[in-house]
């Protein structure tokens, strides 16, 4: 890997699940990749109520950014995958009450489905916090 990107690694935050890691960060710009509602400890919740997937899609993607010393207000784009464009609703007021008055740009994408038959996907590009 090139040595200017420095890579973003929390134990409080669901671990990658493939070959890719939580968020790099290059030339002043952090890139978060897509968090799945998995809790830290590797457990999944695609049983669980959209409003609590969402919940644990948003937590994941805040505790990279806050390992990497950030916080809502270095977020540039966020992006969402919904499967089911009823969802936006309900996320839309998680996403307000988690990010409170922080408003970066978002685009939420409807899907027909996401791995392991989750409803919710979050990736981001903040601003490198260090």
């Amino acid at each position: 890997m090139n040595p200017s990107i420095k890579i973003i690694k929390t134990d409080k935050a669901a671990p990658a699940g493939g070959h890719y890691v939580q968020a790099t960060v290059f030339q002043g710009q952090m890139y978060i990749s897509g968090q799945l509602p998995v809790t830290a400890a590797g457990e999944h919740t695609f049983n669980e109520p959209f409003e609590i997937q969402a919940r644990q899609a948003l937590k994941n993607l805040l505790a990279i950014l806050e390992a990497a010393g950030g916080d809502p207000s270095h977020l540039l784009k966020v992006t969402v995958y919904l499967v089911g464009v009823a969802h936006w609703p309900a996320f839309n007021l998680v996403y307000a009450e988690m990010l409170g008055e922080t408003k970066p740009a978002r685009s939420v994408v409807p899907v027909p489905e996401l791995h392991h038959g989750y409803l919710i996907e979050i990736d981001a590009v903040a601003v490198d916090p260090s």
